[in-house]
Formats: structure tokens, C-alpha cells, sequence
């Protein structure tokens, strides 16, 4: 596994990388590449390191970004996405192939984050409650930047873009990754998650109203926000 550079994880594209896009793929790409994934995950049951390899090579970079969205720090994100690929490599007798194995994978890298994230918190002597991690986090009205002038760079807005996620719920920050990142389905992401469907649309709805009340001040400039914005969530070019 690669390790990311100082901008951030590099994505692929023109196809680099079947299960790496920019926008979210399609169903019928979706079905070809889990049925990929199968033909991997069958050959890497019986002893074959190489499969798992390529599972590893196909699926690292969302894994990566999974783990930034959550933890905001490179090299956090970067520990979490290698054991991530540790476990799977060791369970994989486990994985029978109801569920798809990027939904798999996905889980874990979720699981380790929170993990990581209480076990900082309880460091600092902070404690991550339920609820907090489950419910919305209310923005306290204060923004985060002044109101942007037109000669505001992107490296500014990325800066931007990674406060306005700090200060999201852990939870919250999931959810708008794997959504606006990673194109997950509802049912998909209520797989990753271990909720019901119900409570993934519910959460979304709320972590988009409190990531939007914090960048109010950049709605006007439209298209510009949404493609920094996926970037930034995948570790591109964010602040440290």
C-alpha cells in the first residue's frame, strides 16, 4: 500500500482506477466491480496474496479517504487504512460474500477511526458521548471564516473546508464521505454503518444542514466549492 503524499491521497483519473471516481459510478460499474471483487476475495481464500493485493490496490485510496474524513489527520488516516487491510487480510475467512467487499472493508476502517478518535479523547480527558456522535451537532451561529473576496485561493478554501468538517460530529463527517465522496447508497451506507436506512437518510439530512450553515459564506461561488469539496474530503490539499 502506497503511502499518501503531503497533498493528500493522489486520485485517479480518466479510470484509473475502477472503484475510484470523481462523481459517484453507476450501477452497472458497481456491479462489475463487486463481481470483481468476488473473483479476488475467492482466489485470495485459498492462499493467493497476489488477489489480495489487488484487492488492496483497488480499493486503498477510498479506504484512505474514509479514514481522513473521519480523523483529519494524514497520518492518522494513513495508519487506520494499513491496519484496516491488516484485519481484512486476517478475517477474510470471514468475508462469505453477502455484502460487498468495499462495504466490508469500509466497516472496518469506520470501527478503527472511532476507536482511534475515543481513545484521543480520552487522552485529552474528553469523553465522546453517544449522542453526540449519533445526534446533530448545532452550529453556534459564529462563522468560521469572514466573508470570502473574489481573490480568495483554493488553497484558502480548502483550509476552510477542513475546519468546516472539524467541527462536525464523528458521525456526521462519516456519513458526508461516504455520500459525497464515495457515492455509497443508502443501503450501502447503512451497511457500513450497522444502522437502519431510516437513520442514514435522517443523518445525512442533518450533516448536510450543518455543514451547509457553516459554509454559507461561500454558497455564491457555486461549482468552484463542490469540486474543492470533494477533494478536500479525500485529503487533497487540506490542512494538516
Amino acid at each position: 500500500m502506497k503511502k499518501p503524499t503531503d497533498e493528500g491521497v493522489a486520485l485517479p483519473v480518466n479510470g484509473e482506477d475502477a472503484n475510484t471516481r470523481q462523481g459517484a459510478p453507476g450501477q452497472p460499474a458497481k456491479d462489475q466491480a463487486r463481481a470483481e471483487d468476488q473473483a479476488l476475495v475467492a482466489r485470495a481464500q485459498t492462499g493467493d496474496r497476489r488477489a489480495f493485493g489487488q484487492l488492496v490496490e483497488r480499493h486503498q485510496r477510498r479506504v484512505y479517504a474514509l479514514a481522513f474524513g473521519l480523523l483529519r489527520q494524514r497520518e492518522d488516516a494513513w495508519d487506520v487504512a494499513q491496519e484496516t487491510f491488516v484485519r481484512a487480510y486476517r478475517h477474510l475467512d470471514r468475508f462469505e460474500g453477502s455484502a460487498a467487499f468495499y462495504t466490508w472493508v469500509y466497516r472496518i476502517a469506520y470501527n478503527l477511526s472511532i476507536d482511534l478518535l475515543r481513545q484521543k479523547s480520552r487522552r485529552r480527558g474528553v469523553e465522546l458521548k453517544p449522542e453526540r456522535l449519533e445526534e446533530t451537532s448545532e452550529v453556534d451561529g459564529c462563522g468560521i471564516v469572514g466573508k470570502p473576496d473574489e481573490a480568495a485561493t483554493r488553497q484558502e478554501l480548502s483550509a476552510v473546508l477542513h475546519r468546516a468538517m472539524m467541527r462536525l460530529s464523528e458521525k456526521h463527517r462519516a456519513i458526508i464521505v461516504l455520500r459525497e465522496v464515495e457515492g455509497l447508497s443508502y443501503e450501502e451506507m447503512a451497511e457500513v454503518l450497522s444502522i437502519s436506512k431510516g437513520t442514514v437518510m435522517s443523518r445525512l439530512f442533518h450533516a448536510r444542514q450543518n455543514l451547509k450553515a457553516l459554509l454559507e459564506p461561500y454558497v455564491e461561488r457555486g461549482e468552484e466549492i463542490a469540486d474543492d469539496f470533494r477533494l478536500s474530503l479525500a485529503g487533497v490539499g487540506a490542512a494538516r
